[in-house]
């Protein structure tokens, strides 16, 4: 019989852990020295209870910032980690939890979302943690995933109006209407390796043709990407999203909360924490650490805050441990009114002298293994743009929108089923109305609606102005114009409340960057000190998602605890020949691309068929190919007599 101090501490004090595998450069072999999973390998066996090395009875964790990376942190300290959750405490500038991921307001004064995260099935920390989170609103023991997959399970998501022009017409949205040599380059970018793409923005690699064509206004209007972000960035997008490329065009690949994400992910958390008995102490603003450092390492000694216009240190242990969230998407956001544009007030000369930032420069000046966060926040004009919350009681928008909707916008089920582009928007305007009510307690009468435009520096079609010149009313009325019920625009005015939010940063983790910009969750040489959020590096996950926060707090976790865990890789989709072929096929128009009457004549009847994907072939694609496998045969025959 085991003895846990004994015989299994035993054992995991020997055992040597990557707790970050990286799929990208592994061979997978199965030889004597491998006894851990394969990097990428998913599922139940990597669901292990992990084992600390030493008691962690004694230890104070202190995490800053209380995002869903910190909040994650938390969970997983106390999951895995087993260090006592009253031992934790959150240290937030803010009055409120949540960091970027917010949603607030009331029907009333008009609700506000400043943005949201797209979703998907293959986030394997995010849903690891909220299996065991209990649910909003189910009984228990029912969980946030349980919920979540209830939603979306009974109604499943798609568009059918995903772009639109000529006053509101719908566009046909089934072709990407990429060229040949655009499909090629797509799949040369996919053999690139990563350490040749630093600095390389997206205009400097792809043609005017891809630019141009649907594939990339879907793809950037999405995610949000703009030519003259980051190439890199780009590259791991396409794998990380691969099997979902068929869906790209009307959105089916997605999966929606049935609120907002604020409500759905970080209220439940937080009560779970909190019952728990970690400490949450807002209004303090992280300015500095005061850090150790030597030829051994480095070791956080004091944590330097402002609480209440006084400096506050506190003191950091030797076995305690500070976790940082660096950067923010979201700091210095600008907000304005039907009535009232925002009020911008930073530039280029300004921009990054704010708390979130601040902390990281101030790391950044300590080493250079803390990163150039200034990579990131000193080119307000590529990294910003302006999102729109509606609130809206019945008008003559709210009568349009049923016309793009794929059920009743009251129903409670999918309505718009994500964005929908104008096209010929010179801001390149997009909206969305997503299952409603978006809000617990919102009015039944009300719809909540989020606007986003990628070009707002341009001026209106309707409006003369650059988008964060306008008031909420007139950015009304460049949507309206655009649906073609501009005559009615008395109607949705005094219909609607507009709440605008214009944020420098927002777009800031996709800008061109190389290798050593951004910081290891833990940097060379700390010891008690791990920083996450979606300015730090990890081996292949994107960023702008809940699942690259959550990662990056789970490694930390991980690591700075040297548990018997490990952060399983991206999901291996990528990798899996039904995806790949199905990819191939989808980036030609459904048309046959070279080598599939071939492959389909070989694999006919077997065990691998399926695999195939689904359309016609047009047999003329492979004469070619067919000629050459033709005379190989013949040459072989010749040989063999």
């Amino acid at each position: 019989m085991f003895n846990l101090d004994k015989d299994f501490k035993a054992f995991a004090k020997g055992l040597k852990v990557d707790h970050e595998p990286d799929s990208s450069k592994e061979q997978q072999r199965n030889t004597p020295e491998k006894s851990m999973p394969f990097s990428d390998q998913i599922g139940n066996y990597q669901r292990n209870k992990g084992l600390p090395r030493q008691s962690f009875d004694d230890s104070k964790v202190f995490i800053v910032g209380s995002g869903i990376g910190g909040m994650a942190v938390a969970y997983y300290m106390i999951r895995d980690g087993h260090i006592p959750a009253e031992h934790i405490t959150f240290l937030e500038q803010l009055h409120i939890e949540g960091g970027s991921l917010d949603g607030s307001g009331n029907a009333k004064e008009g609700y506000l979302i400043r943005g949201g995260r797209e979703m998907d099935m293959t986030y394997e920390n995010l849903w690891d943690m909220f299996q065991d989170i209990p649910a909003l609103e189910m009984p228990p023991p029912y969980s946030v995933l349980d919920e979540y997959r209830l939603v979306n399970d009974n109604d499943s998501n798609y568009s059918k109006a995903r772009l639109i022009h000529k006053k509101g017409l719908i566009q046909d949205f089934s072709k990407f209407g990429l060229a040949k040599k655009d499909q090629l380059a797509i799949i040369k970018l996919l053999l690139k390796k990563k350490e040749d793409l630093d600095n390389i923005t997206i205009e400097d690699y792809f043609s005017e043709s891809f630019l141009a064509s649907n594939f990339w206004t879907f793809w950037r209007t999405m995610f949000a990407f703009e030519n003259w972000h980051s190439l890199l960035e780009l590259k791991l997008y396409m794998h990380r999203f691969l099997h979902a490329i068929d869906g790209l065009n009307d959105l089916s690949s997605l999966v929606f909360p049935k609120y907002n994400q604020y409500d759905t992910f970080v209220t439940p958390l937080r009560n779970f924490l909190k019952a728990k008995g970690v400490k949450i102490q807002f209004n303090t603003l992280t300015k500095d650490l005061d850090m150790h450092v030597n030829t051994e390492g480095k070791v956080v000694k004091e944590l330097i805050t402002d609480q209440g216009g006084k400096e506050v240190r506190i003191p950091v242990r030797e076995n305690d441990f500070v976790i940082v969230t660096t950067g923010s998407m979201t700091e210095d956001t600008a907000y304005g009114d039907n009535k009232n544009a925002p009020v911008i007030t930073i530039d280029n000369s300004t921009s990054g002298k704010s708390a979130g930032w601040m902390l990281w420069k101030n790391l950044a000046a300590k080493s250079t293994v803390f990163g150039k966060p200034e990579k990131f926040c000193n080119n307000i004009e590529k990294s910003a743009w302006e999102s729109v919350t509606l609130t809206c009681k019945p008008s003559a928008l709210v009568e349009k929108l049923k016309a793009y909707a794929v059920n009743d916008p009251y129903s409670g089920k999918t309505v718009t089923g994500g964005i929908i582009t104008i096209t010929d928007s010179n801001w390149l305007m997009s909206f969305t109305c997503n299952r409603q009510p978006h809000f617990p307690g919102q009015p039944g009468d009300v719809l909540v609606l989020w606007v986003y435009a990628l070009f707002m520096d341009k001026e209106g079609d309707y409006v003369k102005k650059r988008m964060p010149m306008c008031t909420g009313d007139e950015i009304l009325a460049e949507l309206c114009y655009h649906l073609g019920i501009i005559d009615q625009l008395d109607d949705v005015i005094k219909n609607t409340i507009v709440r605008t939010s214009f944020m420098p940063y927002i777009t800031s983790m996709f800008m061109p960057r190389a290798k050593g910009d951004r910081p290891r969750v833990v940097p060379d040489g700390c010891k008690n000190l791990a920083l996450i959020g979606q300015f730090v590096e990890t081996n292949n996950d994107v960023v702008f998602t809940m699942e690259s926060s959550v990662r990056t707090a789970r490694i930390a976790v991980y690591e700075l605890l040297n548990l018997n865990k490990q952060v399983p890789d991206i999901n291996p989709l990528q990798y899996d020949i039904r995806h790949l072929l199905k990819a191939a096929k989808t980036l030609n128009d459904g048309k046959t691309f070279l080598g599939e009457g071939l492959l389909r004549r070989v694999l006919k009847g077997t065990y691998f068929e399926h695999i195939l994907p689904v359309g016609d072939v047009e047999e003329e694609q492979d004469s070619f190919l067919v000629e050459k496998i033709n005379q190989f045969k013949d040459w072989i025959k010749g040989i063999t007599g």
